[in-house]
């Protein structure tokens, strides 16, 4: 094997002993749910390789909270997202590590076509978010004659700003087809 140098020398130890590798880049997140909400966190890494994968846990709670309405209604339990109660949180922006917290609440609603059983966003750090980029996309996903719920735009101190998204599925909701 050939002689490492002195600096190659270094810079392994570093790998090894404080975290500097491939290790130090995974994501550390949790969503929980319940019948009332689905809250979780995201700790770890701003960007990896130039992707905003802190941003990226928006994506998980959305896919998250979709499931967990479709589950509900499934049951019998009626539910869209309140948008007034939307916790989002963050910290430690600009530092390379970040927390972001957030809690999705739901309220309950009197009958299946109230519902709301898909869930999406539209958002990032410190610039507006293409919303009606994501109106046009979202669009396709809708029932004939119906619309996207979307929330108020909801920002951190830090700078993150997000739009919340709910429609009624149509696989799921078919029978409140009009």
């Amino acid at each position: 094997m050939q002689k490492l140098s002195k600096k190659a020398l270094i810079v392994l130890i570093g790998f090894l002993f404080f975290g500097f590798g491939p290790e130090s880049q995974k994501d550390d997140s949790h969503i929980d749910c319940s019948s009332q909400a689905c809250w979780g966190e995201y700790k770890g890494a701003e960007f990896i390789n130039g992707s905003d994968v802190a941003h990226q846990f928006s994506n998980k709670m959305s896919a998250t909270v979709g499931d967990q309405l479709k589950n509900l209604f499934k049951k019998g339990e009626y539910s869209k997202v309140d948008f007034d109660k939307i916790v989002m949180t963050t910290s430690g922006m600009g530092t390379g590590q970040v927390v972001y917290s957030l809690k999705i609440p739901f309220k309950a609603v009197d009958t299946r076509c109230e519902a709301y059983t898909s869930f999406d966003h539209v958002g990032g750090w410190k610039h507006a978010p293409a919303l009606a980029a994501r109106k046009r996309q979202l669009g396709k996903a809708l029932m004939q004659n119906d619309s996207l719920d979307i929330s108020d735009l909801k920002t951190t101190p830090e700078g993150l700003q997000e739009y919340w998204i709910q429609w009624k599925n149509p696989h799921t909701q078919a029978m409140c087809e009009e």
